[in-house]
């Protein structure tokens, strides 16, 4: 059964919390928007819970306090619950009264799980893109796309012939194995820890990983990110989720440009941007080959503008690897990575909202 969402405070508690948390912090602006784009996934959520039952952490407080978890750079949920208890602010912000107890770590857990069904990062970093506020905020017109490796909670001693064979890593606690002479594939070998992260390496001369890829398209206004997805790993993922993540942009009256970096620089994708109406301003990958970007598209100003600013959706990935946890994936499995990752991306538009409404940013 769903918790309700409600605070109520207690007869003799001399704490107001409204009071405690300053007028100019940055949180309020957050949890104002936040709340509004609950409100419109009210049906969602009621999807996902049975009508009887005993009250279970409400999925409006669930979600809050994962937004701190990932403002905050705190690693656990078993640290978040913790936090909770003592920090007025993120009481504040959750929407626990003073007086009300906080929820054991692994019923937070249990219960973030259930969110997994209904999609709720996805819809949630919708919602928060059509607030009214965020929505004047972003470009219809111009976007930017790019993938980043997500390394996977797996250990390559974990990687393994799929047929059973190979010796098995040293007895102990972290066991040694060789794989001097040993040719591991993803056709031929997979992770015993998660079976859905591939081996892979960034470019020539990297380390290859076990590893997912997030993918993130970002509007070239104010740098926004206005879709996400992850996949598993491998050489055509990054071009196949940019497609899939500009579609919904597809079709309106003006025409579009595409950002991308020389990964890009492909002749089918080139060829599919065009059919579909759009602009592909992708860097021209010369070393060796001929690209498929040529004059018609680099003689225009905006080419230029869009390869100055694609390179700001690396600031999404920075931010969400060095303080929202995402250095080392927490979670195993393709459906659990794409929940984080998404997740992630809402958290770092709602972190840039307060400085660009503050400093009323160009609609």
């Amino acid at each position: 059964m769903r918790g309700g969402d409600g605070r109520c405070g207690e007869l003799f508690s001399y704490v107001d919390l409204e009071e405690r948390v300053r007028a100019d912090h940055p949180l309020r602006v957050i949890r104002s928007i936040v709340n509004e784009a609950l409100s419109a996934l009210e049906r969602e959520f009621a999807a996902l819970y049975a009508p009887i039952g005993r009250p279970s952490i409400p999925p409006e407080k669930l979600l809050r306090a994962m937004l701190l978890q990932a403002f905050y750079s705190i690693r656990s949920e078993r640290q978040l619950v913790e936090r909770i208890e003592f920090d007025l602010l993120f009481r504040w912000f959750v929407g626990l009264g003073i007086d009300d107890a906080v929820w054991d770590a692994t019923s937070f857990t249990h219960n973030r799980d259930r969110l997994l069904a209904g999609e709720v990062a996805h819809k949630f970093l919708a919602a928060v893109l059509v607030h009214p506020k965020v929505a004047r905020l972003l470009s219809s017109e111009h976007f930017s796309v790019d993938g980043t490796l997500l390394e996977a909670w797996a250990s390559l001693k974990s990687f393994r012939p799929k047929d059973g064979s190979g010796e098995p890593p040293a007895p102990g606690r972290n066991g040694e194995h060789d794989f001097h002479g040993e040719a591991r594939t993803n056709d031929t070998h997979a992770s015993t820890t998660d079976a859905d992260a591939k081996l892979f390496r960034k470019g020539p001369g990297k380390e290859a990983r076990l590893c997912f890829i997030g993918h993130a398209l970002m509007e070239n206004r104010n740098g926004l990110v206005v879709g996400a997805v992850a996949t598993k790993a491998s050489g055509h993922a990054e071009r196949l989720a940019a497609l899939h993540l500009v579609e919904p942009y597809v079709g309106g009256p003006t025409a579009l440009t595409l950002g991308a970096d020389k990964a890009y620089d492909t002749a089918d994708f080139v060829m599919e941007c065009r059919e579909v109406g759009i602009t592909p301003h992708v860097a021209q990958n010369t070393a060796g080959r001929r690209s498929a970007i040529d004059g018609r598209t680099t003689r225009h100003a905006g080419y230029a503008v869009s390869q100055v600013i694609r390179k700001r959706i690396e600031e999404a990935f920075g931010w969400s690897k060095t303080i929202a946890g995402l250095g080392k994936l927490h979670h195993r499995g393709l459906p659990k990575v794409d929940w984080q990752f998404t997740f992630a991306m809402a958290a770092y538009n709602l972190i840039r909202l307060p400085k660009l409404l503050a400093q009323g940013a160009r609609p």
